[in-house]
């Protein structure tokens, strides 16, 4: 299933990206604006899990983890379950130039999802779920914030419309819908850090950080050996003291 991602759908996404750029009106307009902001995050073979590294470009000075809600879509767009997932972003690179959106959103160890599908059956108010994170840094939180799905600007099923217009998903698709929590531009992931998302009913994502784009290629193996990515797991509970 391909993954996809939504931007600017909570009011601090909103600021956030005002601040970064040098375009602010274009996220100005495209919070209130009918169309959404949709882009295509990653490829299958490219996501990874709770416990296997994610990475920041080796070109961008400026690299954020986004704790996001993710729909589990199939082939109708009908919402059969939910994840935690992880919208490692390089917001120097973005706000350089909006045209530079995929390459700020695009690459290897950008894209993380809890292990797990929560059956939508099973979550009773989707709208209404407390989402946690934690950046742990030599065993000390260096950042937490928390927000909730209750501050969502738009509706999950309105982006899953405009998503499934004009294109097909045969086999289905992720849509991660966008975060509520951004960092302040003094902050930036560091390798060695763990990022520890919770999202209340889902689950919780947890992921080293990695520094060099090499420290990946190890994606490209696990195509056609998926048990290498065991390898490449760890346990990071110890750096996060749970």
């Amino acid at each position: 299933m391909e993954l996809w991602a939504a931007g600017v759908t909570y009011e601090r996404s909103r600021e956030a990206r005002v601040e970064e750029s040098t375009e602010q009106s274009v996220y100005e307009r495209i919070y209130d604006a009918e169309r959404p902001e949709l882009f295509f995050k990653s490829a299958p073979w490219r996501v990874v899990t709770d416990g296997e590294p994610i990475a920041v470009r080796d070109d961008s000075e400026l690299n954020v983890p986004e704790p996001e809600l993710a729909l589990v879509l199939n082939r109708h767009g009908e919402t059969v379950g939910y994840l935690v997932a992880d919208d490692v972003s390089s917001r120097s690179i973005e706000g350089e130039n909006p045209l530079y959106l995929p390459q700020a959103k695009i690459y290897a160890g950008s894209a993380a999802v809890s292990s797990a599908i929560v059956p939508a059956w099973e979550i009773d108010a989707p709208d209404a779920l407390d989402i946690t994170m934690a950046v742990w840094r030599d065993g000390e939180a260096a950042y937490r914030a928390a927000t909730s799905t209750g501050a969502f600007h738009r509706t999950p099923q309105g982006l899953v419309d405009h998503l499934w217009r004009s294109q097909p998903f045969p086999d289905g698709a992720v849509l991660s819908t966008g975060t509520g929590i951004v960092p302040a531009l003094d902050f930036t992931l560091r390798a060695g850090d763990v990022v520890e998302i919770s999202i209340e009913a889902v689950g919780v994502l947890r992921n080293p950080v990695r520094a060099h784009q090499s420290e990946l290629d190890w994606l490209v193996e696990a195509i056609a050996e998926p048990l290498t990515r065991r390898a490449h797991r760890i346990h990071c509970s110890a750096m996060t003291g749970r």
